[in-house]
């Protein structure tokens, strides 16, 4: 990758937030986030939207990934949210709550980078196209190998939402068949996005 294109993110310092990164991620979970980075940046040089702001949202969305159980309880309970999310886990959470966490101790404040990592494990039918390009950056980087993943990357460079609707449905359809419970928000997304409810 040619870390020129990335050496500052507006007011956040990229080697800062990196450092930060590494304290929390494995190497595995940390390259990950470097490509779904520059997957992101090329999502949104082909929809023109910011790429900083999409590149940064790209490489924080896992930050909260490998955090302990107990630093997202107690993040849930010291802001109140939706009890319900303490019957999931950390495929869940690192999204939902791991924002937070970006917030707090990233000190990135930016809406639409925390909107993106908070969507990121559930979608959203009002996602932004940051969001959008988290979601589908995500889910289409350079090494993800799933069945079906080569039509979902034509999908998305040729439509953003074509790539949401399809990633939303394929998710639904994995989880479903793994007998997985879903996190009703998540369940709330599908139906408007796929099901055109809402």
């Amino acid at each position: 990758m040619n870390n020129e294109k990335y050496q500052e993110y507006s007011a956040y310092n990229r080697a800062e937030i990196i450092e930060k990164m590494k304290q929390h991620l494995n190497d595995a979970r940390f390259q990950h986030c470097l490509r779904v980075e520059e997957t992101a940046i090329e999502l949104a040089k082909e929809n023109g939207v910011d790429e900083t702001i999409a590149g940064l949202a790209g490489l924080v969305h896992d930050y909260a990934k490998q955090r302990p159980r107990e630093d997202f309880i107690a993040t849930i309970k010291e802001n109140h949210l939706d009890e319900n999310l303490l019957n999931y886990g950390p495929a869940i959470w690192h999204g939902v709550v791991g924002y937070l966490l970006i917030q707090t101790e990233l000190k990135i404040n930016d809406k639409r980078i925390l909107d993106a990592v908070k969507y990121h494990t559930i979608a959203n039918p009002k996602m932004d196209t940051y969001a959008q390009i988290t979601y589908m950056a995500d889910f289409i980087e350079p090494e993800r190998s799933f069945s079906g993943v080569d039509e979902a990357r034509q999908v998305t460079h040729q439509n953003l939402w074509d790539g949401v609707v399809y990633q939303n449905e394929n998710t639904m359809k994995f989880l479903i068949g793994k007998g997985n419970a879903i996190y009703p928000p998540a369940l709330t997304a599908y139906n408007s996005i796929v099901g055109g409810i809402g």
